[in-house]
């Protein structure tokens, strides 16, 4: 049973998320909260296995909350934040906070209950086109700090949200870097497996041991380390 927490500020909207996931086979919604400071709260107390979290709140926002709870060691929970507001200043944050995943209000039901899954399953919930930018945007900062270099300027710049720190990382075997670099493609499990022809479950146990390997927090940190390593 995939256990969740809702925070919104918006009991209408709360109750609309209930309604969505408790219809489903092995899904419960454990506890709701109207603020972030609540939210952290709610999170140690019932250590729900996702949240789903807004960003715009009072007393402390989304980010912030999220940031507090991925840190906490003793809550299991993985968050998706859930927003209005396409906006990248709010993804990146969001990613630098920890959070798994990043859904628009605007998604239908079907795209609600997929996100809780598979984030609860251990995995990322970003659309292509959010992994695209999120590495576009690493590239970027990475082309000036390039630049930069070359003419002798220091960089003091802070590193690009959602990016991994560097790592030593262990080597991956010739399967585990074809794999990383499909990841890195924005591709799905089902499309790499379909891309390599093997099945879903092995490529899931592949994308395991990368992220085990690299020390990345999910799919995204991975795509980043790929796109740095030069893998794509």
């Amino acid at each position: 049973m995939i256990r969740v927490l809702l925070v919104d500020d918006h009991a209408v909207l709360r109750t609309g998320f209930r309604t969505i996931l408790e219809a489903q086979d092995g899904i419960t919604v454990v506890g709701e909260a109207a603020t972030g400071a609540e939210a952290v709260t709610a999170a140690s107390a019932l250590r729900p296995d996702v949240i789903c979290m807004d960003v715009q709140m009072p007393d402390m926002d989304g980010i912030a909350a999220t940031r507090l709870i991925v840190a906490d060691p003793d809550v299991p929970s993985s968050v998706v934040i859930v927003t209005t507001f396409d906006r990248d200043d709010y993804l990146f944050a969001a990613l630098d906070a920890g959070a798994s995943g990043f859904l628009l209000k605007n998604a239908g039901p079907e795209e609600l209950v997929s996100a809780v899954r598979v984030v609860a399953g251990g995995d990322a919930l970003l659309a292509p086109e959010v992994t695209r930018r999120v590495i576009e945007r690493f590239a970027a900062q990475q082309r000036h700090a390039g630049d930069a270099a070359a003419e002798g300027v220091a960089q003091t710049a802070p590193p690009a949200p959602g990016a991994a720190p560097a790592i030593h990382a262990e080597p991956l075997t010739e399967r585990e870097a074809e794999v990383l670099r499909l990841l890195a493609q924005a591709m799905s499990n089902a499309e790499i497996a379909q891309r390599l022809y093997i099945g879903e479950a092995t490529v899931k146990t592949h994308v395991s041991k990368v992220l085990q390997k690299l020390g990345a927090r999910d799919r995204v940190q991975a795509a980043v380390i790929a796109h740095r390593s030069g893998l794509t």
